[in-house]
């Protein structure tokens, strides 16, 4: 059935690529090909997105506008799962939390239950991922 007639500049306009709609993609920065990996995963309108580091090569301007994003697309209803290291954002950001090491799932729960902060989410990672208690 393909892609329906205007979804692809739709997307570019939602991951704010339009302006560049026509240019070479090897001209892109990392930044602009972060976002091209999000048009791509959002062209098909899926409910649940998966997402691994998607603030990697992102200015500060460009994190900023990803969680916005992120957000409005938890709005909409859809899930949004995201692997990320950088556990500020994700403090920032989500609304529950799962903590995995060496493929065991260590936590399942609210930034709340971890003690509701950044530097809360931070230790129990550490402590979850570096003792086997």
């Amino acid at each position: 059935d393909g892609i329906p007639g205007g979804r692809v500049e739709e997307v570019l306009g939602r991951v704010d690529l339009a302006a560049a709609a026509n240019r070479r993609v090897r001209g892109f920065s990392l930044g602009m090909r972060q976002r091209l990996g999000l048009a791509a995963a959002l062209l098909g309108d899926p409910q649940v997105l998966l997402l691994d580091e998607p603030a990697n090569g992102l200015d500060p301007a460009g994190i900023a506008w990803l969680r916005g994003l992120l957000r409005g697309l938890a709005a909409e209803g859809r899930t949004v799962v995201v692997a990320s290291h950088v556990l500020s954002e994700i403090a920032q950001t989500a609304d529950q939390v799962v903590i995995v090491n060496e493929g065991e799932l260590r936590f399942e729960g609210t930034l709340h239950e971890l003690g509701g902060t950044s530097d809360a989410l931070e230790s129990a990672f550490l402590t979850m991922t570096t003792s086997q208690g």
